[in-house]
């Protein structure tokens, strides 16, 4: 794509709900480009462009968070810890404070009130994050470890290590949740992707009212187009939202993605599209 600007992007595609297409669309995307472009997967509880970029994976860096530690010897058992813990991740039993690790967000608040210096953080692990490059693409995902609660620290972790050089698409967990506004916030621009069923037309609208509170400029991508009714397309006009592209349902883009292959690799005409696509997104974001 020789007539993309050569500005730096942050593109985010999400989705309010699992199923869209969300990573369909990121990967095509990322495909058609035409040039070098980071491919941030933020789907951390389960990534899987691996599966179909198949890259060579260069690093492998582990993530931790730092949580407190409290050393008995010095502690009074006064509960300011707990008193001044936002998140319930501290009680006090025999006089004695303890951490429920999977409520902790790290914010050393407790660290601060402890009066006796009775408290110290370390880090826990909670993840890996890796980095490998197919071609043209380099891809950033991160892995979140099993029974860990809390993904948006790795999230964030992904994020800063696919930088802002270039081009840079960030495919976002589903939902509305704190997983996505990890992944999207900050972005030049937010690609919603949808179905034209009360289903999808309901989660969209959830994940507009985000894009709306993070003041995030946004267009919508119709996948599977034809199935449902026009509710959709209405909403997006009174809304103002402008429909980026609508792709009807293809059996062919089905099976290519069940062997694991991405369309705009296999089939010139979508790998055509895509890059109409990418250009019209720069486009919103150059306005």
């Amino acid at each position: 794509m020789d007539d993309l600007p050569t500005r730096h992007s942050t593109i985010a595609v999400a989705s309010g709900k699992g199923g869209t297409g969300k990573t369909t669309v990121a990967l095509n995307l990322a495909v058609a480009a035409g040039q070098p472009v980071t491919l941030a997967d933020c789907d951390v509880e389960e990534p899987n462009a691996h599966l179909f970029l198949k890259p060579r994976w260069e690093e492998n860096n582990p993530v931790s968070v730092l949580n407190p530690v409290f050393d008995g010897a010095l502690c009074r058992g006064c509960g300011e810890c707990k008193a001044h813990c936002r998140f319930n991740a501290i009680g006090i039993f025999a006089g004695k404070p303890v951490l429920f690790p999977e409520l902790c967000h790290s914010c050393g608040a407790c660290l601060r009130a402890c009066p006796a210096g009775a408290i110290r953080e370390i880090p826990r692990a909670v993840g890996v994050s890796e980095a490998g490059s197919a071609g043209q693409v380099r891809l950033v995902h991160g892995r979140l470890n099993v029974g860990e609660a809390k993904s948006p620290p790795l999230i964030a972790e992904v994020r800063r290590r696919a930088g802002d050089d270039g081009l840079v698409i960030v495919d976002a967990p589903p939902g509305t949740s704190c997983p996505v506004i990890a992944a999207v916030n900050g972005v030049d621009y937010l690609v919603l992707v949808t179905e034209p069923t009360p289903f999808g037309l309901h989660d969209l609208e959830l994940a507009v009212e985000l894009a709306k509170a993070l003041r995030l400029p946004v267009g919508v991508v119709v996948n599977r187009a034809g199935i449902g009714g026009g509710g959709v397309r209405d909403y997006c006009a009174s809304a103002g939202l402008p429909i980026l592209e609508e792709l009807a349902h293809d059996p062919r883009i089905a099976r290519l993605y069940s062997e694991g292959r991405i369309a705009a690799q296999e089939l010139p005409e979508y790998r055509e599209r895509f890059a109409r696509l990418l250009s019209r997104i720069e486009e919103e974001v150059c306005r």
